[in-house]
C-alpha cells in the first residue's frame, strides 16, 4: 500500500462495494446527472441512500451494561462503517441520553469489523443533491450534524474511549480524535485526504493539527499531503492515539472494562486498565526522525509554494529516507486541488498561530468549528468538490480538472471570503 493516500479511502466512503443498482454519470461543465436505465425516482433513492435518510438505528447500536459501561458500535461493515446523516443523529442522541444518565459511567466506541473503525462520511448523496440543486438544505444538515457531534464529543462530561482498530479516516478521526482516550492497534490506518477531492481537511482536524509536534507542522503536513499514518509509533508521536493495544488484546481490554467497578473514579479505573493492556511500539516513530525537515517545510510561516520548494531541496538529500519522504510529500501535494491546498495552509496556519491565545475564538475547538462551518458550506459548493468526487468516486478516472488549475491562479480574496460570517439568512453553527 502506498504511504500517501490519493483519496482511495478517506473521510468519504470510497466504496470498494459500489452499489449495483445505480449507474451514475456526471458530465461537465453543466454537471447534468445521467442515470443510465433508471428513472428520476432512482435518482432520489440514490440520494436518500447515500446521504442518510435512514440507517441510524440499523448502523449505530447502543448498549448499556450492568456496571455502567455504554458501548456504541458502528455496524455498517460493507461501507467500512462510513457515517451518513441519520447515523450522525443517532450517535449524538445516544451521547446526549447517556451524559445525563447517572447509571452510565463511561462510553466506548467501536467498529463492528477489524477492517475499519470508521472510514469517514458517505458523501456521494450530498454531491448528487448539490448537482441537482446548489441550494440544497442537505449540505447544511450534514455539516451541522457532523460538527455539533464533534463538539459534543470534545466536551463530553464522562470518559469517552475510542477503539480505533482498522481504517480511521476523515470523520472517523472526528469521532475519535477529539475524545479523551484514543486506543490504536497495529491495524490502525489514519489519514485526512480531503484535498484530493477538492474540499479541505475538516472535522476539527486543524485544531488537532495545531497540537501536533513541531508547533503544528506535523499536522499541517498530514492535512496538506493526505499522508497516512499506519504505525503505532507514528500515531502516538503525532498524538492521534493515546494508547497502543495490540489487536489480539482488544477483546480482553473490552472485557476488562465490562468487569470493572466504575462506581468511584471511572477515569482512574480506565487508565489502570489501559495501562495494563497497552504496550510500547516496537519501532521508533518515523515522523519523529523527520521532524526537523517537516518543521522546516510545513511551518505556518511558509506559503504552499515555499513548502514545495523546500521539499524539492530535500528530494536531493543524500539521506535516502529524507529524499523518499520529500518525494512522497510532493506526490501527495500534487494530488490536491490547488485552491484546497491554499485554503488548508491558510486555515491551519490561523489555528496554529491562535493556539493558546485566550482572547481569540479560534483558540478553542468550538470557535474553530464555527469558522470551519462557514468554510465548509462555501467550499462544498465550489466546482472543485463536485469535480473531485466525479474523478475519484464516480467516473474514477483519477483525472480531476481543477479550477483554478494551478497555485498561481488561486485568488487570495476568494480564499479569504470563505472565512467571513455567513449571510443573515443562513444560521451560524450553534455550539
Amino acid at each position: 500500500m502506498i504511504k500517501t493516500f490519493g483519496v482511495a479511502s478517506a473521510r468519504f466512503f470510497f466504496s470498494r462495494y459500489p452499489p449495483t443498482t445505480y449507474n451514475i454519470c456526471i458530465s461537465s461543465p453543466a454537471f447534468a446527472i445521467r442515470f443510465s436505465n433508471h428513472s428520476v425516482s432512482s435518482r432520489r433513492n440514490f440520494s436518500v441512500m447515500a446521504s442518510g435518510s435512514g440507517g441510524g438505528e440499523e448502523f449505530v447500536k447502543g448498549n448499556v451494561y450492568p456496571n455502567g459501561v455504554a458501548i456504541i458500535t458502528l455496524d455498517r461493515p460493507k461501507a467500512l462503517n462510513a457515517m451518513n446523516l441519520e447515523m450522525d443523529l443517532k450517535y449524538k442522541s445516544l451521547l446526549e441520553e447517556w451524559e445525563s444518565d447517572p447509571k452510565v459511567k463511561c462510553v466506548i466506541v467501536e467498529g463492528s469489523t477489524p477492517r475499519a473503525f470508521c472510514a469517514g462520511m458517505d458523501i456521494k448523496g450530498v454531491v448528487a443533491d448539490i448537482l441537482v440543486d446548489k441550494h440544497t438544505p442537505l449540505v447544511q444538515k450534514v455539516f451541522t450534524a457532523e460538527y455539533t457531534l464533534i463538539c459534543k464529543i470534545a466536551g463530553y462530561k464522562k470518559p469517552y474511549i475510542s477503539l480505533m482498530d482498522g481504517i480511521t479516516m476523515g470523520f472517523g478521526l472526528g469521532l475519535s480524535g477529539h475524545g479523551r482516550y484514543r486506543v490504536i492497534t497495529e491495524r490502525t490506518v489514519l489519514a485526512m485526504p480531503e484535498n484530493g477531492i477538492g474540499l479541505f481537511p475538516d472535522v476539527g482536524f486543524s485544531y488537532i493539527a495545531a497540537h501536533t509536534p513541531g508547533r503544528g507542522s506535523v499536522g499541517a503536513y498530514l492535512g496538506m499531503t493526505g499522508r497516512r499514518v499506519s504505525t503505532p509509533s507514528d500515531a502516538l508521536f503525532v498524538g492521534l492515539g493515546t494508547h497502543y493495544v495490540p489487536s489480539g488484546k482488544l477483546a480482553s481490554v473490552k472485557q476488562a472494562f465490562l468487569s470493572a467497578d466504575l462506581s468511584k473514579d471511572p477515569h482512574q479505573d480506565i487508565q489502570s486498565t489501559l495501562s495494563e493492556y497497552s504496550s510500547d511500539p516496537d519501532s521508533e516513530a518515523h515522523l519523529k526522525r523527520l521532524l526537523p525537515q517537516i518543521e522546516t517545510a510545513f511551518s505556518a510561516s511558509k506559503s504552499v509554494k515555499e513548502t514545495i520548494e523546500e521539499l524539492k531541496k530535500y528530494q536531493r538529500s543524500t539521506d535516502a529516507s529524507v529524499a523518499e519522504w520529500a518525494k512522497e510529500a510532493l506526490q501527495g501535494l500534487g494530488k490536491g486541488a490547488p485552491f484546497s491546498l491554499y485554503l488548508t495552509h491558510e486555515y491551519f496556519s490561523k489555528v496554529a498561530c491562535d493556539m493558546g491565545k485566550t482572547d481569540n475564538e479560534m483558540a478553542t475547538l468550538n470557535g474553530v468549528m464555527k469558522t470551519e462551518y462557514r468554510i465548509a458550506l462555501r467550499a462544498a459548493l465550489r466546482g472543485d468538490f463536485t469535480e473531485g468526487v466525479r474523478a475519484v468516486l464516480i467516473d474514477k478516472d483519477q483525472n480531476p480538472k481543477w479550477k483554478p488549475a494551478s497555485l498561481d491562479e488561486v485568488d487570495e480574496t476568494e480564499v479569504d471570503a470563505l472565512f467571513k460570517p455567513l449571510s443573515p439568512e443562513v444560521e451560524e453553527l450553534n455550539v
